[in-house]
């Protein structure tokens, strides 16, 4: 399917450092091997199986004040996965990753803020699962790609 076709918008952004706690590099993380890691478990028995994905985020900063995410693929309510905080409400959306002139297939995950306990996301950032990329660092220019319709761009 073409990511650049009239069902699909394209959003240019920037790789930046996220809290290090999906995927477990954070020197504080109370989870060593990473939130995600003990997430997918839960999500794969609901009907999302993200076993062949990386088990960690590419944080994508957009160039606009906020993004809402309007329609997701998947919505899971009450996901007790750690009982270290209360149970979490999740959505995901399908999205691509392309860089360095490959595109990868992903996910946009969004722990519900008003679930969510701590470690809020800026309001302009994207948390991608995808496979994992080698070379992507910090500073990465990225180009997102998702179906029109999924989520809501305030400049």
């Amino acid at each position: 399917m073409d990511s650049s076709g009239p069902e699909w918008l394209g959003l240019p952004g920037t790789v930046v450092r996220g809290y290090g706690i999906a995927s477990g590099t954070a020197a504080s993380s109370p989870y060593p091997a990473g939130s995600l890691a003990l997430q997918i478990p839960h999500f794969t028995a609901r009907g999302l199986d993200l076993s062949e994905y990386h088990p960690a985020t590419v944080n994508v900063a957009l160039d606009v004040d906020a993004i809402r995410l309007l329609q997701a693929a998947h919505t899971f309510r009450r996901v007790r996965w750690t009982d270290r905080a209360p149970p979490e409400d999740f959505s995901f959306a399908p999205c691509r990753l392309h860089y360095a002139g490959h595109t990868y297939e992903g996910w946009i995950y969004y722990p519900h803020p008003e679930t969510k306990p701590d470690h809020h996301q800026a309001a302009n950032l994207l948390e991608i699962i995808t496979a994992f990329i080698p070379d992507l660092r910090y500073g990465s220019a990225v180009m997102i790609s998702v179906r029109r319709g999924t989520i809501a761009i305030e400049p």
